[in-house]
């Protein structure tokens, strides 16, 4: 049970950083940090909980809220960080130590890096445009905010009740696939 718990957690975490890198990867440090008894990270992601590393992972969560709220500043920030967000998933997914433990890291960490990606190019590539297109950008800012709120929910869920991160991301998952179904079967038809 303490596998699967360690694998909603790490898979909620690296779906979070699909939406923004640096929110999952400051909850994992500020709460190894303030409190090692609900999460420990082992070497070399311990390294997250470090104040340095949290003052630094602040500042990189403002900037990128800030560059994701300006018109036009954040498409430039979408396409810098389809390579940072599932970089940044790959090491939320890893630094999960109860899953570290037991799975192989390189294994964790294409994990990570797939649920982070996928995320964010749903995100970038279909979310967005369509944001953009419907509301003439106005929608954007409000878009924005829902995904950083989204998130630190996420991330905070991922850590503290994964049961319901893993049964939201089965879900979410479940209506992706039915969704494609359903597609592909009008396709198929017309």
């Amino acid at each position: 049970m303490e596998l699967l718990l360690g694998v909603f957690s790490a898979f909620g975490l690296s779906a979070s950083a699909g939406l923004n890198a640096y929110i999952p990867l400051l909850v994992v440090g500020v709460i190894a940090h303030y409190f090692p008894k609900t999460l420990t990270l082992s070497q070399p992601y311990d390294l997250i909980a470090n104040p340095w590393i949290l003052i630094l992972l602040g500042v990189l969560v403002i900037i990128e809220m800030i560059a994701d709220k300006v018109p036009a500043v954040n498409h430039i920030n979408d396409i810098i960080q389809t390579v940072v967000r599932p970089a940044a998933g790959a090491i939320a997914f890893a630094a999960s130590a109860k899953v570290v433990t037991d799975i192989n890291p390189v294994l964790a960490l294409a994990a990570g890096l797939l649920m982070a990606g996928s995320v964010h190019a749903v995100k970038a590539a279909a979310v967005r445009p369509a944001v953009t297109a419907a509301t003439a950008g106005a929608g954007n800012l409000p878009v924005s905010i829902a995904e950083d709120i989204v998130s630190f929910i996420a991330s905070v869920l991922a850590i503290m009740i994964p049961i319901i991160m893993g049964t939201i991301l089965i879900i979410l998952l479940a209506l992706v696939l039915w969704w494609l179904w359903r597609r592909t079967d009008k396709v198929q038809t017309a």
